[in-house]
């Protein structure tokens, strides 16, 4: 493995890891708080007891969150210190400003965990609110960074010559913040929706607690619905800034090879770089075109318009985004029977509990893929058409020794995460579960 191998690896294996405790922090605030506004509504203490139990959850993950995000800055620094160099003077509003959402987002955290008796019932729901706030704030100023690296902006200057002009704003708000934060912020809640309905879904099929997880389910599954069919309006909009920015990325994304009008949409096959052809792919004619363009009659670049040495590693990406698809359209199945379900008021059957369990990882799943995308799609610059990742890593020897050490911490946080969340969250579970000949018995407080 070379240096510059172990480098890229160990950044995408922090960010993969990451990335879980990120998106928990963006979106489990969002379920607290419609928990704690139900219990403040209606009284019911088994609102009362899912807010604090989803708060215990959202803490754990966040202390780690702490960690493994911490482990990147350093990374950063130590891996590219010539992209450090350039890029820190350009985009060091927005990290600072993540620093800034983080604070806010451990200090109402800490009201809503430890402050319910000691302070209002509004003053109570507010810091949930602000927890979500500062939580979703402190993702999207990272994912302007980000943008920033596909398409920068704000300065002028070069990494050779070094940089001036610096406008920090402009830097922070260039073209693909929008579409970049949008949707991924989007897809963060969807995905968290769909992982906790499939954890209450099990649950349910075990027979523990009905009265507990069943709201749960219901709250969660609205959520998740909800943003999963928002997803493809988000997507649309960064495939048009893609299409519009970053060309080679898009053609990459479609295993694209040559420029044309009324250009398909491939799905499945396999792009032969050798060859420039994608094999074994079902094509819809014009489909690229209007996704791209809005226009079935539009042209794309193709990838043979570039150099060689200026692709990304096509088969990656392309395989990437047919699993973010894929994901993401299973998502809006799983969705569209659940609204089904809900309109006829009909209590959901456990084969559909089942389905829910199943569906549980494909919205983390869909992120993965979707960042591999972005990231992997934008190679070999790791700043779009201004710093090639390879003149960017450290001279450093012996970069798998870091990434190996890394890898184990990681496991052991993993683990960590695992062991505390079965203790803390899901410790008053055990033991409960409800055989199927006996009939369930509810409180008389708590809704059927």
């Amino acid at each position: 493995m070379t240096d510059l191998l172990a480098a890229r690896a160990q950044m995408a294996m922090s960010l993969a890891f990451h990335i879980l405790f990120a998106i928990v922090g963006m979106a489990m605030p969002l379920l607290m708080v419609i928990a704690e506004r139900l219990h403040q509504r209606t009284g019911e203490p088994i609102y009362r007891e899912l807010a604090e139990r989803w708060s215990k959850g959202t803490a754990i993950m966040f202390a780690v969150g702490a960690v493994s995000g911490t482990v990147l800055s350093f990374e950063l620094g130590l891996l590219w210190p010539q992209f450090m160099a350039f890029a820190g003077p350009i985009v060091g509003m927005p990290f600072s400003l993540e620093g800034f959402a983080f604070f806010l987002e451990a200090i109402f955290l800490g009201i809503f965990l430890y402050g319910r008796d000691r302070v209002s019932p509004r003053v109570h729901l507010l810091s949930g609110v602000m927890v979500l706030l500062a939580g979703t704030a402190s993702a999207a100023f990272v994912l302007c960074a980000n943008a920033w690296m596909n398409t920068p902006t704000g300065f002028t200057g070069s990494p050779a010559g070094g940089v001036t002009g610096v406008d920090p704003f402009a830097a922070m708000w260039n073209p693909a913040a929008f579409s970049e934060v949008l949707h991924m912020t989007c897809a963060a809640f969807a995905s968290v929706g769909f992982a906790v309905a499939g954890i209450h879904a099990a649950m349910l099929l075990r027979g523990v607690r009905r009265e507990l997880h069943r709201p749960a389910l219901k709250i969660a599954l609205v959520v998740g619905a909800a943003f999963a069919l928002l997803q493809p309006i988000t997507g649309d909009v960064a495939a048009k800034h893609v299409a519009e920015h970053q060309p080679i990325k898009l053609a990459a994304m479609e295993g694209h090879w040559n420029t044309e009008r009324g250009a398909p949409f491939r799905i499945f096959g396999w792009p032969d770089e050798q060859a420039e052809e994608t094999r074994w792919s079902l094509e819809i004619p014009y489909l690229l075109s209007f996704l791209a363009h809005g226009d079935p009659h539009a042209e794309v670049v193709g990838l043979k318009e570039f150099p060689r040495d200026e692709r990304p590693p096509v088969a990656v990406v392309h395989v990437a985004f047919q699993i973010m698809v894929g994901c993401g359209l299973a998502m809006i199945a799983v969705a569209g029977l659940g609204a089904a379900f809900a309109v006829r008021r009909r209590e959901l059957p456990d084969w559909y509990l089942r389905l829910l369990v199943v569906s549980a990882p494909l919205g983390v799943i869909a992120i993965e893929a979707g960042w591999t995308v972005t990231e992997v799609g934008r190679q070999p610059w790791i700043v779009q058409g201004i710093l090639r990742t390879a003149d960017a890593v450290t001279p450093t020897p012996h970069l798998v020794i870091p990434f190996l050490a890394f890898t184990g911490l990681y496991v052991l946080l993993g683990v960590t995460v695992i062991v505390l969340l079965r203790r803390v969250v899901f410790a008053a579970d055990r033991n409960q579960s409800v055989p199927a000949d006996i009939p369930e018995q509810l409180p008389p407080e708590a809704p059927r």
